[in-house]
């Protein structure tokens, strides 16, 4: 009896992350399609063929509701971030060409530019959004990659500094020409040779003033 107890709670709880799975999906769509102010809680309960009441069950309020977005748009980048920095390379500039290759991946892709416009056009009005957008994102790939500086420092293989504002300096410098190019409008796509030779530079330009 226990064991069809345990077997019964098994699949309830698989419904319900199939069921939070699909209400995230609804909602991303509708926050890149309609934005955060044209998106509602009633809208994706209607999407979805359920009552409010139930989606309300997952998730408290439409900032929550947004949180959660984000929160599984990032996840597996963090994971594989995490993986590369994990990974044992004595190669310090390789490692860090990996690390600014995976972050340009990551913020050009197309969903990544729709999400990025997204926050820049409503933060102003909804400046919740813009913190919850920059936790998620931004913030926690700085962290990992400051920890991974950190250790880098102590290990004497580049100056000292601060760990954070350090990695915040790589982050934006492997960045600021394609990304901000097609957040701008200027290009549509951009090239494996383009983004290669973004991440070149960042990392060239990087160790000429870190690198012992």
């Amino acid at each position: 009896m226990g064991l069809d107890k345990n077997h019964c709670f098994s699949r309830r709880e698989l419904r319900r992350q199939d069921r939070r799975e699909s209400i995230l999906a609804v909602a991303a769509e509708s926050f890149l399609d309609s934005g955060y102010a044209g998106t509602t809680m009633s809208g994706i309960a209607a999407t979805l063929g359920g009552s409010k009441g139930t989606l309300w069950s997952y998730f408290s309020s439409k900032e929550e509701l947004f949180a959660s977005v984000i929160e599984r748009a990032t996840a597996d980048y963090r994971a594989l971030l995490s993986e590369i920095l994990e990974a044992p390379c004595d190669d310090l500039a390789l490692t860090l060409k990996r690390v600014c290759a995976s972050i340009l991946e990551k913020v050009t892709g197309p969903q990544s530019i729709a999400l990025h416009r997204l926050v820049v056009a409503e933060a102003g009005r909804f400046p919740e959004m813009g913190v919850i957008f920059y936790d998620r994102g931004p913030r926690m790939t700085h962290t990992l990659l400051a920890k991974f500086l950190a250790d880098e420092m102590a290990r004497g293989r580049i100056r000292n500094d601060d760990p954070l504002q350090t990695a915040r300096i790589l982050a934006s410098m492997c960045v600021y020409r394609t990304q901000q190019q097609l957040l701008w409008g200027v290009i549509d796509h951009t090239t494996p040779e383009a983004m290669e030779a973004d991440v070149d530079r960042a990392v060239d330009l990087f160790m000429r003033a870190y690198a012992l």
